[in-house]
């Protein structure tokens, strides 16, 4: 008897290797080391595909976005990890990959990375830069706080503002400031000071810690809300020493909470000791500004005129009428040149008359429509003429014309 091999589907094939897979202890738990390439992040599904490579081979990948939204940091191609997963089939292709559960830097932390990644994000952005942040106010009337109320970074701030500057009112907003749910807190906060304004500057901050205890302020969601504040934003985060991204996008940095108290409000003392100095120096020039005015007074109470009013008053009338009588001598000489200088315009006028010509025995003719006849040729024979003379009229006739010759 002849045995025939079993015909398999495709399907039955990548079946029977799948189970192959996920049956062997070795690979359902397997830690690999390499480099990425060709990474992709779904922006659907949130899923991350990349290949892994060392130098001689390649492995594809995939981290569902249940295990991706964990991870601090965003894969990168080139970047080298260490990952954690299981190996197994993809039935549809028959192709066997890495399912990834973890992935953390080859060197440097997941956290330090995903620190720098955000950073320089953000300052590509513009969020970093000076010109983008708000002054704090000169005298703040209320001060807004964002901390936990059991640490001690609450009681240093609210401690501090009292002492440095009592006028001022602090309203407390109480968060997390670590964990999981301490982001979106901050975040809350931050947009509730700005949507009923009830500060003029928040101080957002809390005491030291490690860098997974102060992570919530180098969230994205953080970084971007404290930018987008209208109110000025006092970062004071950990120790001197720490920095979180808060710091670079805040209008101010703070090296620990109770600096940052101190940062917010003017401190009462000095005040006090400028307005005693300033009017100190107020009063010393209001004395010497009254010194100057009686000195000033004395020199005017000494003259002769405002002991003897009436002396100064008889010597100005004697004045007035000295100028008034060379006011007048001065009126008559004038007049007496606009007259001589009249005389001699209308005798040159009168030598020009034309009624001191008439006057010599000499007429002026007109014909019939008024002109002044001055040819023969102006008249004709027989045509009605006036001849003016220096005492009267004459109406003629034109008898006869006879026109000089040359």
């Amino acid at each position: 008897m002849v045995d025939f091999p079993v015909v398999l589907s495709i399907t039955q094939l990548n079946t029977y290797i799948k189970s192959k897979f996920d049956g062997d202890e070795n690979l359902a738990h397997v830690f690999v080391s390499g480099e990425i390439s060709n990474f992709t992040n779904h922006y659907k599904s949130g899923h991350f595909y990349l290949s892994l490579k060392d130098e001689k081979c390649v492995i594809r990948a995939v981290m569902f976005v249940q295990n991706a939204r964990r991870i601090r940091f965003l894969p990168q191609d080139g970047m080298k990890v260490i990952v954690r997963g299981r190996v197994s089939v993809y039935e549809a292709t028959g192709q066997y990959q890495l399912y990834i559960d973890d992935m953390q830097p080859d060197g440097l932390g997941a956290l330090n990375l995903a620190f720098e990644q955000l950073k320089a994000k953000l300052e590509a952005e513009g969020l970093f830069a000076p010109e983008r942040k708000t002054p704090l106010p000169a005298f703040p009337e209320r001060i807004g706080v964002i901390t936990s109320p059991t640490g001690a970074a609450v009681h240093d701030i609210t401690s501090i503002l009292a002492r440095r500057y009592p006028l001022a009112e602090i309203v407390f907003c109480p968060v997390l400031v670590q964990g999981e749910g301490a982001a979106p807190q901050i975040v809350d906060a931050l947009a509730r000071f700005n949507r009923l304004l009830c500060a003029d500057v928040i101080i957002l901050g809390r005491g030291g810690g490690s860098l997974e205890d102060l992570w919530p302020f180098n969230e994205e969601m953080v970084a971007r809300a404290v930018a987008a504040s209208e109110i000025p934003v006092i970062s004071a985060v950990g120790h001197e020493t720490d920095f979180t991204i808060c710091d670079f996008v805040a209008d101010l940095r703070a090296p620990t909470p109770s600096a940052a108290a101190e940062l917010a409000v003017p401190d009462r003392a000095e005040l006090e000791y400028t307005v005693r100095y300033d009017l100190s120096r107020l009063k010393q020039s209001m004395r010497k500004k009254l010194a100057g005015l009686k000195q000033n007074l004395d020199a005017l109470t000494s003259r002769h005129s405002f002991k003897d009013p009436l002396n100064r008053i008889e010597l100005e009338r004697i004045r007035t009428d000295q100028l008034a009588v060379r006011l007048n001598q001065s009126m008559r000489r004038k007049t007496a040149d606009a007259r001589s200088a009249l005389s001699s315009v209308s005798g040159r006028l009168n030598a020009l008359s034309p009624l001191a010509t008439l006057s010599r025995g000499y007429s002026v003719i007109y014909g019939q429509d008024g002109h002044i006849v001055t040819r023969v040729s102006d008249v004709k024979t027989g045509e009605r003429i006036s001849v003016l003379l220096n005492e009267g009229t004459l109406g003629c006739v034109v008898d006869s014309m006879e026109e000089k010759h040359e």
